[in-house]
């Protein structure tokens, strides 16, 4: 780009002579985002790395002696549209101009250190060292090993960054870009002959160098490794079940002379293995192989529509919204007054049935009506649509859902209580007042407790996802392991105070940047309008952007009691509780329970938990003895059907019926009796069980009657079908089943019966 301001600077100000200053095309040195907007030439500083890295003079042809260490953009033009880096018009000036600049640290540093790449810096290279050091191979060596080794030692101080600055692994944006990272970490170490666990090898070693400069990250560590480790055993489970999957495909295409693995194929072991595309994609190509990704997308995307249709049917919607849509362009938006008020006159707009509009509900039948005006809130933001009632002259229908199936546009399902419900009727629109009110109280409380996780575990445990309905909550929440049980009782308490401190509850309406700046929290991914509401409780204790009801200050909750702390996926944590006067039945229903267990056991509250593990020390005493006489019983059995095996047909045959034993007891005898058969001729042994209405079978065969062609499999169907079922297993022992208990000595005779028939024939 003929950029005569950039040489004459850089003559004035470096005293460059002309021979150090090179003029490249747009293409090179001229910046944009490909679309129209601001623009500029752009200098790059280069560091020359001398001759052993290639030839002098053409910058753009000289290999790697030459390295980018530095750019700058002089951001002063606007480009119009086009194509390509230099097929584009300059349209004017920018109103404002830049200068954007940056430097390669990293790059500066494997020059200064004398390297030939950046992952030999000192940053970088021990997690490499580690990496050939725990596969057994050199690096250097070979090409491939060395690729593999740096992605290693690229990938885990990325992955430890990015934990560290609050990042979880998850399957869109920022959660995926550090899932695929730790993945493909996994997965070079496996290719570099490493099965077991490698991040727990890898990870601290980075961070030893890393928190030389992010002392914060030592601190942080036991988390960090806790959503690290937890994804790598996520992952190594889905290799294993995958691999095998995705190898038979590729061996299925090369035998077919096939070049391309197909998008079913691709889907199946995304959607069935938990395979991501761009694993399979990799794989692939390292075998020479393409995938068919148009097709694997159209797949993707025909779930994704069928999982929408199903939701939509689900909430009594329909993949049809012409009829909605009809409406909303006659009438205009639904007025909804859900923030104000409880109760609205209104009047029916239209009706519909299965997503077609009709005339008429009647007495019983269910459907859904549009008012001009409502009160109801519509299933949103993870809080559960409100229940209420409608009421007109001679007759009155029960809210049961409420949707918005279209912009704008409010859907009540309801059913008619009595009376028949027309268009534009008149009738009265009224919420459930204790509905709503637990309603407040479970989405308040929802609020409270990610505030409270937030200052008992961190500002990273940052929801994810939320669902509340009167009297009870959930919320997930990024985090990388199980809570303890004093970390579940913190957030509980630290909740609870904040109910005691009855703190006020406030809505504000302002745009995104404002609300962003005061600290307000967004469900990440999210998309917002112009304006955002934000619930402020206390003030910036907890202030996020939320469309829901709530109540007027956190006393109003009543009480926050968790119930369940639980994993929802790798990277994910569940916190269940219950809220208001549910709460306080929940904590009485544990009070009555901690009752009746002192009465029973006659020891006050205090000592249950003593007491209570005493008595299963001694339950799990009495069924070890049970146990133990239990075997000895079968051991002095054994002994004694061993020592009256019949001959059949050449054959040492013991065939037994064993009242009330289950199928692990059966199987413990017919192999005890067959060790107790003599070993120079064919033994077989058939025991037959019947535990709780079910008979079970077990066939097990000596190697004499092995080499006699017999088989333990074949014999066990014969007596499985006896008993109306069916069974299998190896050669030597084999088990089954069935469904009637009556036929036990018929499937004895069954297996007796097969062995004639394969010895005689």
């Amino acid at each position: 780009y003929e950029d005569d301001d950039a040489v004459r600077h850089w003559k004035k100000i470096a005293n460059l002579p002309d021979e150090r200053i090179h003029r490249l095309g747009m293409d090179s040195n001229f910046w944009s985002m490909g679309v129209p907007g601001p623009c500029g030439p752009a200098s790059e500083l280069l560091y020359d790395r001398g001759p052993e890295h290639g030839p002098e003079g053409d910058v753009e042809k000289a290999g790697d002696r030459y390295l980018e260490i530095w750019n700058l953009v002089f951001m002063q033009f606007e480009r119009g549209e086009g194509t390509g880096k230099d097929d584009f018009p300059i349209v004017g000036d920018l109103p404002a101009k830049n200068i954007d600049t940056g430097m390669g640290l990293e790059r500066v540093a494997y020059l200064l250190q004398d390297k030939d790449n950046v992952y030999e810096i000192d940053e970088i290279s021990p997690v490499l060292e580690r990496a050939a050091q725990i596969s057994g191979k050199t690096y250097g060596a070979n090409h491939e090993d060395d690729v593999k080794m740096r992605i290693v030692a690229d990938h885990v101080r990325s992955s430890l960054m990015l934990i560290g600055d609050g990042v979880t692994p998850g399957n869109e944006s920022r959660g995926y870009v550090l899932r695929r990272l730790i993945r493909r970490t996994v997965r070079a170490m496996r290719l570099l002959g490493v099965e077991d666990r490698v991040l727990p090898e890898l990870m601290p070693v980075s961070l030893k160098k890393m928190k030389q400069s992010y002392p914060e990250l030592e601190s942080e560590f036991p988390r960090i490794s806790g959503v690290a480790f937890a994804e790598e055993d996520a992952f190594r489970q889905t290799l294993k079940a995958g691999t095998s999957i995705f190898d038979l495909a590729a061996e299925e295409t090369r035998t077919a002379d096939g070049t391309e693995i197909s998008g079913a194929k691709a889907f199946q072991l995304h959607d069935t293995y938990g395979f991501p595309i761009d694993l399979t994609l990799e794989m692939a190509a390292e075998q020479g192989l393409l995938v068919d990704e148009v097709g694997f997308r159209q797949l993707m995307d025909e779930q994704r529509q069928r999982a929408k249709a199903d939701a939509r049917s689900k909430k009594g919607q329909h993949a049809d919204t012409s009829a909605y849509r009809s409406l909303i362009d006659q009438h205009g938006p639904t007025d909804w007054q859900a923030y104000t008020t409880l109760t609205t006159d209104s009047t029916s707009l239209g009706l519909l049935r299965a997503g077609e509009s009709v005339d008429e509900l009647g007495p019983g039948e269910i459907g859904e009506i549009v008012l001009d005006r409502t009160p109801f809130y519509a299933e949103s933001g993870g809080q559960n649509a409100d229940a209420g009632l409608l009421t007109w002259d001679g007759g009155s229908a029960e809210v049961i859902d409420v949707q918005r199936p279209v912009r704008g546009l409010v859907s009540h399902q309801v059913r008619v209580v009595e009376g028949s419900l027309r268009p534009q009727t008149d009738l009265q629109a009224a919420v459930d007042a204790q509905w709503r009110l637990g309603a407040c109280q479970a989405h308040s409380g929802t609020h409270v407790v990610h505030a409270s996780l937030r200052e008992v575990l961190g500002p990273t445990a940052l929801q994810n996802g939320s669902y509340n309905r009167p009297g009870y909550l959930r919320l997930d929440f990024g985090w990388g392991g199980a809570l303890t049980s004093e970390q579940v009782r913190s957030v509980e308490d630290v909740a609870n105070q904040a109910l005691r401190a009855d703190h006020q509850v406030s809505a504000h309406w302002m745009t995104l940047p404002e609300a962003q700046e005061i600290g307000a929290l967004a469900l990440f991914g999210e998309t917002y309008g112009e304006k955002v509401r934000v619930i402020e409780i206390g003030g910036p204790w907890s202030r996020e952007l939320c469309g829901g009801t709530h109540v007027r200050s956190s006393s109003q909750i009543g009480t926050v009691v968790v119930t369940s702390e639980s994993s929802v996926g790798s990277g994910s944590r569940r916190v269940e509780a219950i809220t208001g006067i549910e709460g306080f039945r929940y904590l009485a229903r544990e009070r009555d329970l901690v009752a009746q267990l002192g009465e029973v056991l006659k020891a006050p509250a205090e000592d249950l938990p003593g007491r209570l593990d005493d008595l299963v020390q001694r339950l799990r005493t009495a069924e070890r003895e049970v146990e133990r006489i239990r075997s000895a019983s079968l051991t002095a059995r054994a002994t004694e059907l061993a020592a009256g095996a019949r001959d059949v047909y050449g054959v040492s045959f013991v065939g037994h019926i064993a009242d009330g034993a289950d199928g692990s007891d059966v199987r413990r005898l017919a192999l005890d009796i067959r060790g107790r058969l003599p070993g120079d001729r064919a033994a077989a042994v058939a025991v037959v069980g019947s535990s709780n209405g079910k008979p079970s079978v077990v066939v097990a065969l000596n190697d004499v009657a092995q080499e006699w062609r017999l088989k333990a499999g074949d014999l066990v169907r014969a007596a499985a079908t006896a008993l109306g079922g069916n069974g299998g297993g190896r050669d030597d022992v084999a088990q089954g089943g069935g469904v009637d208990p009556t036929k036990t000595a018929e499937a004895v005779a069954a297996v007796e019966r097969a062995i004639g028939e394969r010895v005689t024939s």
